[in-house]
């Protein structure tokens, strides 16, 4: 019997006003779910599990970038890629679209999103390009994904969000300036600034964290939240191209940045792409698609090898133990130093993020 046909069944509730909606057994019961593009162009939200099955595939609009779970509900928020226009909230038990989220004038999406604890409200990260300012819109999800407002990111070039553990939020805000006339030009690179901003779970600012002097120029793009409760945040080198600087640093509020230097992070080529942390072992893993590498951290932040594999992306933490990363021809799973090539069918070409369900 195929899962999808045993697991239809299922269902949790909501506790919003009594909506009762599908859960990700009802979806396949994926492992995680990823942005995935095909040779005719084509682009789609993938339902992956750890064993490289495709458990759904959903057409969206454009190339993605991240998506954004929904707490209680088999629902995702496809982003397009960075910037972009569309998100799309899908149903992925029957790959229904719920609503189609777009910026006000003057705004497009940086590619993530992030709900509250109660799935009641979804944060997504914007540029007002024409002011020059980051900010965070704010969609009511139990009145069809209306947009209520927006407060202030904290900082340029919002990129990623994610919910913490206290149930407030951390913004990594690239600092690069950039506007939709000018395609992808970066508009400030000698006076950018670049921080990590912290939130509490009404989206007030509660502390931020800079980067200054020689590191003003390494922006903070991708994160994650270790057992701790720290931020590790993977980095891309605004500066001079042939110098060689840390990729990968960690964070808590009240402390000092701490870098993790690396003796193979050049060869990501100044570019660190996801990074994820495993939930048993607390091996660290960045990926580096430009330079087709992965390095690892150990569960102390110290230095753990690398390898190669083509295109690296996205990484999450395997439910059974260890990381998973896209990589081109599929994925790779990493456990206890041991990598195992996992094929998936379809010749997919992955984007950045692999979200962990």
């Amino acid at each position: 019997m195929k899962r999808r046909s045993f697991l239809a069944g299922a269902s949790v509730s909501l506790g919003l006003g009594g909506l009762v909606a599908p859960s990700w057994a009802a979806a396949g019961a994926p492992d995680f779910i990823t942005a995935g593009n095909k040779a005719d162009r084509t682009s789609w939200l993938v339902g992956l599990t750890h064993s490289g099955e495709v458990v759904f595939q959903i057409p969206i609009p454009n190339r993605g970038h991240a998506a954004a779970v929904h707490p209680r509900a088999a629902h995702a928020v496809a982003f397009a890629r960075r910037p972009g226009r569309f998100a799309v909230v899908i149903d992925c038990a029957n790959g229904r679209e719920i609503a189609r989220l777009k910026t006000p004038e003057g705004r497009h999406f940086y590619g993530h999103g992030a709900f509250s604890v109660d799935g009641t409200t979804l944060l997504t990260t914007e540029n007002d390009y024409d002011a020059a300012a980051g900010v965070l819109g704010i969609w009511d999800a139990t009145d069809g994904y209306r947009r209520v407002g927006e407060v202030s990111s904290g900082g340029i070039g919002p990129h990623e969000i994610l919910r913490q553990p206290n149930g407030g939020f951390v913004v990594a805000n690239g600092g690069i300036q950039t506007h939709p006339d000018m395609e992808r030009a970066k508009l400030n690179l000698p006076t950018m600034r670049t921080n990590l901003t912290y939130l509490t779970a009404e989206a007030a600012i509660l502390d931020q964290a800079e980067l200054t002097g020689e590191m003003h120029q390494n922006s903070i793009r991708h994160i994650a939240i270790d057992g701790d409760g720290a931020v590790v945040a993977a980095l891309q080198w605004q500066g001079t191209p042939t110098r060689h600087v840390p990729l990968v640093l960690r964070h808590r509020i009240g402390a000092e940045f701490e870098f993790m230097p690396h003796p193979d992070d050049s060869l990501l080529k100044n570019y660190a792409g996801s990074v994820a942390i495993c939930a048993k072992s607390g091996d660290t893993a960045v990926t580096g698609p430009r330079g087709n590498t992965v390095i690892y951290f150990d569960a102390d932040k110290g230095p753990l090898g690398s390898a190669h594999h083509g295109t690296a992306s996205g990484v999450a933490s395997a439910p059974d133990g260890g990381l998973l990363i896209t990589r081109d021809g599929g994925l790779v799973h990493r456990a206890n130093g041991v990598e195992t090539l996992i094929p998936v069918e379809g010749h997919w070409a992955w984007d950045n993020h692999l979200i962990a369900l």
